[in-house]
């Protein structure tokens, strides 16, 4: 019991876990997740159960092969944006509405990046693109570095001189795009939840942002390169072109990329985690005040009388559920 205390206290286990549907062990992340099932070592009974009643691509158990397949096909996204993308000219539906639309709107951003510097390998954003939370572009636009480029990448971004010739200035798109995200609401005055601002989503959005000079407070991003449930076993980040085909099921970044393609893939990843149906509580999070004294030293003869569930029933998440966000 001293070591289950001991390991209830560090793991953080909590209902917002991915948790395997046969045997409801606790995973740290879906990869972890995935292996249980369908790794190199899965853990027998549940590979058979679930080679035959899960999902590939979300990992749940159904209750029949025929509802499998029904519910894989469902879960399994289409691809076939870069068509719709490939004539996208500029575009700029920006609009700040004070908070008066209905709940809390979500963006997803992302940018495309050109090589600076003597050896080209300073990254330049030199195309920036935003989609709403229906997959909509409200804006795209080349913009133009603030320092010669002198490496187009145009292999993976097609960009070539003559589009950033007349592109927009960096620092009036980041002004445009701050403005657009704080909603009239002052910076210092933004908080996780209530408020104006819209939440932002994106994959590895600290270097887009820093590549736009912009800063947006922490507790409003979305990131899927950072998001414990989607990161490796090692806990580095997967890839964004990795994490859209295991778990939307379509391919991304083949060739040219499209800041707008991405843009997509992170918002379905995002509406995927969102919309998980976990158990609702009060105070979710460990770092709550409610919860700081939940697996405290001086409990330890307490904690060692309990059963395995009820300390479950008091152990919570160090990380923000995007669950919490519907």
């Amino acid at each position: 019991m001293e070591h289950l205390v001991e390991h209830m206290r560090t793991s953080y286990h909590s209902v917002h876990e991915p948790m395997c549907g046969v045997c409801k062990k606790h995973c740290r992340s879906y990869e972890s997740l995935r292996e249980h099932l369908i790794g190199p070592l899965p853990k027998q009974e549940c590979k058979s159960i679930f080679s035959i009643r899960g999902c590939r691509f979300c990992l749940t158990i159904l209750d029949s092969p025929n509802a499998r397949r029904v519910h894989q096909e469902r879960c399994q996204l289409s691809g076939g944006l870069l068509a719709s993308f490939a004539n996208l000219g500029l575009r700029d539906s920006l609009t700040i509405d004070n908070g008066y639309a209905r709940g809390r709107q979500v963006v997803a951003l992302a940018c495309k990046m050109v090589g600076g510097g003597s050896d080209g390998s300073l990254d330049l954003c030199a195309r920036v693109c935003l989609v709403d939370e229906n997959e909509n572009v409200i804006f795209h636009t080349y913009v133009k570095p603030p320092i010669p480029v002198t490496n187009y990448r145009y292999e993976t971004t097609g960009i070539r001189p003559e589009y950033l010739r007349d592109a927009t200035p960096l620092r009036q798109v980041q002004k445009k795009i701050q403005d657009f995200l704080c909603n009239g609401e002052p910076m210092w005055k933004i908080r996780p939840r209530g408020g104006k601002a819209r939440i932002l989503v994106g994959h590895n959005l600290d270097h887009d942002l820093d590549r736009l000079q912009l800063e947006y407070p922490a507790g409003m991003m979305r990131d899927t390169a950072k998001y414990p449930p989607l990161m490796k076993t090692s806990k580095l980040s997967n890839s964004l072109k990795y994490l859209t085909q295991a778990y939307l099921g379509y391919d991304i970044q083949t060739g040219m990329q499209d800041p707008c393609e991405d843009c997509v893939a992170a918002m379905r990843l995002y509406t995927r985690m969102r919309s998980q149906n976990h158990t609702v509580e009060d105070y979710p999070l460990a770092s709550d005040p409610q919860n700081r004294n939940n697996f405290a030293s001086w409990r330890q003869s307490e904690l060692e009388r309990m059963s395995p569930e009820e300390m479950f029933a008091i152990s919570k998440s160090d990380y923000y559920c995007w669950c919490l966000d519907s």
